[in-house]
């Protein structure tokens, strides 16, 4: 949907006229022609092309080095991914090339059947892949744990950065890990000097390149660090005698030979090739949509030049993504190439570049086509050495410690550490098999597992139960029922969210008849309140969700107020909530808040940001108010709390985005509808008069209401201009608008928005391209949130789940979704 972390059209207006001073002018006609026939997207295609085609170079010849194939073979996976890949997957960001994830399967393959029967399982696997997406099971794949993906990576990146350390030593590696580890000691005390050499400068401008400081750094970071390592690397290494790139002579490519060897070892190698591809495809083509979704928008223009606004997001197919993958390693296969998959390097590469079609990705295969062709002479000058640690450093970065951090933080680690093991000792399908299995007996263990204890207090007999309870906690349960005394007052505590049917028919059983031998039970769940259907309309047991919460009031005996039931639900979270956050919220206590967005919403109660935005402590900075109103500067002291806020946010925290959300059925619009409010000394009313002093108002203006409402009546101005219940300058994508409270709660996002830009902080970040405003609308009924869309002429599209879907099956998996208040804010609504 357009609007999703994209700086809104007014935004890029406003920072525009700020910069100059003036209104920037309008486009000239030839620019309108090349804008309509997609001249910025071509242009920005094209550089990005280069980008990628300047990092794919390097990396496929480093990765058909390790992997012992033929080095041509991975120039034809960077060719046939970029343009065959390109041209029919369903990711049109993503960039596929020679899979890091295969080297070391595909290293096995060609040690144990040779290159030619290699082509011929990457043909098979590629048929596979195309049977897959026919069947349209790639969402599917996506249910494997992230756990299991990223120790499955972790550990072929232990694997790889191993076996590659040997070459750069100035030896070659051995098959297993366990003997290339062994090998170690004796190859670092005697090295080869030149190729550690060339192999010490390739890492030290791999590591340095991305931290050069200042100006000039930031404008060298701009070329690949990659390049910049292998170029240095043939640069120093001119005059020494090392192994170098070697390319045959091009020629018609042999077909690839029929598989000759066990049937169950080639059935288990094409599931394996199958399987890492399709998965290492998948949870990149999920990244490099992320990154696209949370991108800055569109770039600012040159001084005097209306900037362009971004395109529209292309959607993500993952079942198409997975036949155009299938393609390409049949056509690879076929031509001799490596076994390809999409590569989050490449593709966030991509992303970051400027592109903004699949023209890209094609493009970048072109080139390298082209270079392998005229420029093979310049390759060969490469020295392997440096090759080898470029996918050394590869294979490091993809032990990841901010995976091990989210994994650890999930309970996961387990899993991950068995899959990462496992992968190293057994291989890559074995290691796999490992960790779904751990990851299976993890999560039964934490079904079954239940806490129960007993205690007594002041003759009242307390049985706690933590965890979920399950017919497998039934014979524990009945236990330590049975030893408590008949006649015995006892309050049972469920504390777990989930109660079967044969654990609820258990303790109802013992409950009966306990009492029939004259003892007092009571059965409570999470908030003590009883699980026994109650009288009243909220039905509160340990199992329901949120829409009951009003299980936390009070018994009908207690004190009837606001008070008890807030004691109740403080109560409920120091029980049950307490333990689980209390060591995020020691991290925040220690570290400050960090939030990248200020969220401005209504005061009304029915407004709960949190769920709205599936978000937690330290995400927001929120400010609330009657009506959501941003005063102007200058509209008195009294109006200084939300300048105040605007100004430590954006100043001291340096928020990325500022939300304005209205609401359905908000109490503040109702009263501009339903009173004379007066306007601020100087406005203009909507007949065109100058507004009365302020010391002219009704008596009544001078309540502290009135007073505040009058910063609404801009908003009632601007939609009494437009017409109440006309077509105007707002709308709802899916549906009209439904009433004039409704219009009104609209157009006063719209105007509040213009209200910010009139702060200078604002007003300055926004110029700066570091700040983006962003309108929201929530109606409480339908539980639907809307977005104000880019130059959609005040038009809010309503958030749909799937445009939050992608961030949920990679969360916490990578760059791509943090930092950026729009897109992260945009997934929290769409995840609702």
């Amino acid at each position: 949907m357009p609007g999703l972390g994209i700086r809104p059209q007014y935004a890029v207006t406003h920072g525009r006229a700020l910069m100059r001073g003036r209104e920037a002018p309008e486009e000239t006609g030839m620019s309108q022609l090349l804008n309509r026939i997609g001249g910025v997207s071509c242009r920005r295609d094209l550089s990005a092309s280069i980008v990628i085609f300047l990092i794919a170079i390097p990396l496929s010849l480093g990765l058909a080095l390790a992997t012992g194939a033929p080095l041509q073979a991975g120039l034809v996976s960077a060719v046939v991914g970029g343009i065959v890949a390109g041209l029919l997957g369903g990711a049109p960001l993503q960039v596929s090339g020679a899979a890091t994830g295969l080297v070391v399967v595909t290293a096995d393959l060609v040690q144990r059947y040779g290159w030619r029967t290699t082509c011929a399982i990457t043909v098979l696997a590629g048929a596979a892949q195309l049977a897959f997406g026919a069947l349209r099971v790639a969402r599917a794949a996506l249910a494997i744990s992230p756990a299991i993906i990223h120790g499955m990576l972790a550990g072929i990146g232990v694997v790889i950065a191993v076996g590659q350390l040997h070459v750069v030593l100035g030896d070659s590696p051995d098959s297993s890990v366990i003997d290339n580890i062994a090998a170690l000691p004796t190859e670092l005390r005697h090295p080869h000097p030149a190729a550690l050499l060339v192999g010490a400068i390739t890492v030290a401008v791999l590591v340095l390149w991305p931290w050069l400081p200042g100006k000039a750094g930031r404008g060298a970071r701009t070329v690949p660090a990659a390049l910049v390592a292998v170029v240095a690397a043939t640069a120093v290494s001119a005059g020494m005698t090392v192994p170098r790139v070697d390319l045959p002579s091009w020629e018609v490519p042999a077909l690839p030979g029929l598989p000759e060897g066990p049937v169950l070892g080639l059935v288990a190698a094409v599931l394996t090739v199958t399987l890492v591809a399709s998965m290492e495809s998948l949870l990149s083509a999920v990244a490099v949509d992320r990154l696209q979704t949370a991108g800055p928008g569109p770039r600012t223009a040159a001084p005097g030049v209306a900037p362009h606004p971004a395109p529209e997001k292309q959607p993500t197919r993952l079942d198409r993504e997975l036949v155009g993958q299938g393609a390409a390693n049949m056509v690879s296969g076929l031509l001799g190439g490596l076994p390809i998959a999409g590569g989050a390097i490449r593709g966030s590469a991509n992303v970051r570049a400027g592109a903004v079609t699949r023209r890209s990705t094609v493009l970048h295969g072109v080139w390298v086509a082209l270079c392998a062709g005229l420029l093979a002479g310049v390759l060969e000058l490469i020295p392997l050495a440096a090759l080898a640690a470029l996918v050394m450093v590869v294979g490091v970065k993809m032990v990841s410690f901010a995976h091990i951090k989210n994994v650890q933080r999930n309970r996961e680690f387990p899993v991950y550490a068995a899959t990462l093991g496992a992968v190293v000792l057994l291989g890559v399908l074995q290691g796999v098999v490992v960790g779904i299995v751990v990851a299976v007996v993890t999560a039964l263990r934490r079904l079954a597992h239940t806490r129960i204890t007993l205690a007594e207090e002041a003759g009242l007999h307390r049985v706690r139960v933590s965890g979920q309870l399950t017919f497998l906690a039934v014979p524990r349960l009945s236990r330590a029922l049975a030893q408590l005394p008949a006649g015995a007052s006892v309050v049972v505590e469920l504390g777990g969210w989930f109660m079967d049917h044969a654990a609820y028919d258990a303790l109802q059983s013992w409950a009966e008849g306990h009492r029939a031998r004259g003892g007092w039970v009571r059965l409570g769940g999470r908030s003590g309140r009883p699980i026994a259907e109650p009288a009243s309309a909220h039905a509160c047991r340990p199992w329901t969700p949120w829409r009951n919460h009003h299980c936390t009031r009070p018994a009908p005996t207690a004190v009837q107020n606001g008070g008890g039931q807030l004691l109740g639900g403080v109560s409920a979270f120091q029980r049950h909530t307490a333990p689980l956050v209390r060591e995020e919220l020691a991290r925040l206590a220690r570290e400050g808040q960090r939030p990248t967005q200020l969220f401005l919403t209504c005061a009304d109660s029915r407004l709960v940001t949190s769920m709205i935005t599936s978000s937690g402590p330290g995400d927001l900075f929120t400010v609330r108010n009657v009506g959501n109103l941003v005063p102007p500067p200058g509209s008195g002291d009294a109006c200084d709390s939300v300048g105040a806020a605007l100004e430590y946010a954006v100043e001291v925290l340096k928020v990325g985005s500022i939300t304005v959300c209205g609401h359905s059925g908000c109490g503040a619009m109702q009263a501009l509808l339903g009173s004379v409010v007066p306007a601020p000394s100087g406005e203009q009313t909507p007949h065109g008069r100058q507004a009365p002093p302020v010391a002219a108002a009704p008596a009544v203006a001078q309540t502290p209401l009135a007073r505040w409402l009058r910063h609404g009546r801009p908003s009632l101005a601007r939609m009494e201009r437009i017409g109440r219940l006309g077509r105007g300058e707002v709308a709802l994508g899916d549906r009209p608008v439904a009433d004039e409270l409704e219009r009104l709660a609209l157009v006063n996002v719209v105007q509040q928005l213009d209200h910010l830009m009139a702060h200078g902080c604002v007003a300055r970040r926004v110029a700066e391209g570091g700040l983006v405003l962003q309108g929201m609308y929530f109606h409480v009924g339908e539980a639907q949130a809307y977005v104000l869309e880019v130059g959609g002429a005040g038009r809010f599209s309503a958030v749909r789940p799937d445009h939050g879907a992608a961030a949920g099956a990679c969360a916490g998996g990578g760059a791509a979704a943090a930092g950026l208040g729009g897109g992260s804010l945009a997934g929290g609504v769409g995840l609702m």
